[in-house]
């Protein structure tokens, strides 16, 4: 409001004030999603019959292949927590605040 008040742009307004700190919960989330994703692709493989990690992930269940199963899980968590360790490490980059702290 004080921004307005001094009649700055509403553009600039946007871009120092709000793009901030909108930022980091916005890039957290589509970073986290990543998991979601997976899901997805396993509903979407599935149904289409694509090939892919999804549908193996469906077959490995059909035939109980625990060892398949458990691997895959891995690369799956694995893959989350790896988008969340590069999330971790923009946040510098991107809020110079987080380096501080």
């Amino acid at each position: 409001m004080t921004a307005r008040a001094k009649g700055v742009r509403e553009k600039q307004i946007l871009w120092r004030h709000v793009v901030p700190n909108a930022l980091l919960p916005t890039f957290t989330v589509v970073l986290l999603s990543l998991g979601f994703i997976f899901g997805g692709a396993i509903t979407v493989e599935y149904v289409f019959s694509y090939p892919g990690l999804g549908l193996l992930t469906v077959q490995a269940i059909g035939s109980k292949d625990f060892p398949l199963l458990q691997g895959l899980f891995l690369l799956f968590s694995a893959a989350v927590i790896l988008a969340n360790l590069i999330a971790d490490i923009f946040y510098s980059a991107l809020d110079p605040r987080v380096r501080a702290g």
